[in-house]
């Protein structure tokens, strides 16, 4: 068993919420969003209850009610890429919240000219307000996550890293990898940063990806029929 966790379904406009009871101080809830059945995080410190966004899709009407219902404290929205599946909430989030947009500095592109990522047809979103990259630290309350840059699904793909847990967002899914056919993938680089930054993960790091369920980087190795450990 990865973590405990308890789901809730809800009704009407709400979203599906599924709740992990992280460690060292850090938590996660994890709603359900889009029509592309988005993750989307809510990871906050336990003990002040400071949080961060990560991947608000769509519903931000229902984001934002269950951060109230958590009683947290939004400091940052972060994007993990910048594909609309995963950036189509930031407006509603920030205009509500009054806090920055963080995204990987190599995507800007991409969310800066809708066509690239597959938003043309959705409401334009609020400019970032930090880019970030390899290295940087984003702390909230007592606890922390780390920049990965992990490109292939797209040229700016980063992860988010705590001690315990990694949210990669379309790069490693339970069983299976991200997409490489869009404007920026590149399936080598992909692969390049699972092997490099993802799989080297001790496996006690649960992985947060952006759709489906969670996972670790020894489940991975073991069945993930698209990873090859032979070379």
């Amino acid at each position: 068993m990865l973590c405990c966790q308890s789901t809730v379904a809800l009704k009407g406009s709400e979203v599906p919420v599924t709740k992990f009871n992280g460690k060292n101080g850090l938590d996660v809830v994890c709603l359900t969003v889009s029509m592309f059945a988005t993750n989307c995080y809510l990871v906050f410190c336990t003990e002040t209850r400071e949080a961060v966004v990560i991947d608000p899709g769509a519903n931000g009407k229902g984001i934002i009610e269950k951060v109230k219902s958590y009683g947290l404290s939004i400091k940052y929205i972060i994007n993990t890429h910048a594909h609309v599946d995963h950036i189509g909430a930031n407006g509603k989030i920030k205009e509500t919240f009054k806090v920055p947009i963080l995204l990987g500095e190599k995507d800007l592109q991409i969310y800066e000219k809708p066509a690239f990522g597959l938003s043309l047809f959705f409401k334009k979103q609020p400019k970032p307000d930090r880019l970030i990259s390899e290295g940087t630290r984003i702390s909230f309350g007592r606890v922390y996550l780390d920049v990965l840059e992990t490109p292939g699904h797209s040229p700016g793909s980063i992860s988010l890293l705590s001690e315990n847990a990694v949210f990669c967002g379309d790069t490693l899914f339970s069983g299976s990898i991200g997409r490489t056919d869009l404007p920026g993938g590149s399936h080598e680089q992909l692969i390049k940063s699972i092997h490099e930054k993802l799989l080297v993960l001790q496996d006690h790091v649960v992985i947060y990806p952006g759709h489906g369920p969670i996972t670790t980087p020894g489940n991975e190795i073991f069945a993930n029929p698209f990873i090859d450990l032979s070379g």
